[in-house]
């Protein structure tokens, strides 16, 4: 597959399978399995893994640009989507047992979703910091009881990659990653998810009550895990939830440019874009932060695919950028549109409410914010 082609693919399951749906799965809070069947039909599931277990080998310029064209359409399959790479590429990176070997051919072939449950109660948006500790059984596995939070595609997913303190680690950076099959005993969803925004995808809290996992599933070395965090999963995070960012403004253009070309008033003869000039420029605003926002995107990308000294910088910046443009847009919608805005009928309030997402959601923007203030400093980020 190429990335013309995946894009393609993600541009025809937009305009096909999520347009058709998003509205009522996001007033239901309704999953969309139609979504990930017809992802996992076309081999997008395994867009990152590497071809000889069947996967696409692309890299996260493509992963970004698939991510951006179903947020156009469903924000909350987009998020779906990018936690299942991200929980994929960490699978991907973990020594090839038979069993991982299965799971990545699984995901591959379009048989297999998973998804990242790092975040916990305890401690919140700090992702990299579990409270929960495994307990090693003998050298054969471990067992872990946590309680995970804001857990995308929670009882929907075959597996989660998740984080525990290694059973002899001293900090709260000490922690090891593991593969958790769904069908484990012990893994329950809490409670169904109803939040404001990305309604439909399934972002539940996770119970995992003395789950025992094999060592052919532990994914990273004991004590390693906070490095794989750092090194796979946050920059593919980041990119990808400005890529949902960039969706939804995308989206929002759209949607006022119709707005405008379409509502008229009707004693004038006029359009409501011919009639107010104020409109056009609110309608530019939003093309022009839309348009730097893709730029930027841009610009990390380049910086993932030839790393230098301010690669992790751009990394840190585009999450927290993407998330405040996302909403100043879509809130900027809201006003050019008015009532049409309010009544639901033109989406735009959908995008509005998931854009929000995109500034609490671990790490958040007031953490990214700190960590960069931190590095311009010269100050340990942890």
């Amino acid at each position: 597959m190429t990335p013309d082609a995946a894009v393609a693919a993600a541009r025809e399951i937009a305009a096909t399978t999520l347009a058709q749906s998003a509205g009522e799965n996001d007033r239901l809070a309704q999953f969309s399995d139609d979504a990930i069947a017809a992802l996992g039909k076309v081999s997008l599931l395994g867009i990152m893994l590497p071809t000889d277990v069947g996967g696409a080998g692309l890299g996260p310029r493509a992963m970004a640009a698939v991510i951006a064209a179903l947020a156009e359409a469903d924000a909350s399959v987009a998020m779906v989507f990018l936690m299942h790479t991200c929980a994929s590429q960490t699978i991907a990176a973990a020594p090839r047992t038979p069993a991982i070997a299965r799971v990545l051919v699984d995901i591959a072939g379009g048989r297999h979703l998973s998804t990242l449950a790092f975040s916990e109660r305890g401690s919140r948006s700090h992702f990299w910091a579990p409270v929960s500790r495994a307990v090693s059984l003998n050298g054969s596995g471990a067992r872990i009881t946590a309680h995970k939070s804001f857990v995308t595609g929670a009882g929907h997913v075959q597996s989660y990659v998740t984080s525990a303190l290694a059973p002899q680690g001293a900090g709260v950076t000490d922690s090891t990653l593991y593969l958790i099959e769904a069908t484990t005993s012990g893994v329950a969803v809490s409670a169904p998810w109803d939040g404001l925004g990305l309604r439909a995808n399934a972002s539940s809290a996770v119970t995992l009550d003395a789950c025992v996992v094999p060592n052919d599933l532990r994914l990273t070395a004991e004590g390693a895990g906070f490095a794989a965090m750092l090194d796979i999963v946050l920059p593919l995070f980041n990119v990808g939830q400005a890529a949902v960012s960039l969706g939804l403004c995308r989206a929002a253009v759209a949607a006022v440019t119709t707005h405008l070309k379409s509502a008229r008033f009707e004693h004038l003869g006029v359009t409501l874009g011919e009639a107010l000039p104020n409109l056009r420029a609110q309608l530019a605003t939003m093309q022009i932060e839309t348009d730097g926002l893709a730029a930027r995107l841009d610009d990390v990308l380049r910086h993932l695919e030839t790393p230098g000294d301010l690669t992790m910088l751009r990394v840190l910046e585009v999450k927290a950028a993407a998330s405040e443009t996302a909403i100043a847009v879509t809130s900027l919608a809201m006003r050019t549109c008015g009532g049409a805005a309010l009544s639901r009928h033109t989406g735009i309030e959908r995008l509005f409410r998931d854009a929000q997402a995109g500034a609490v959601m671990a790490p958040t923007t007031d953490v990214l914010r700190e960590f960069i203030g931190k590095a311009l400093l010269g100050l340990p980020l942890f």
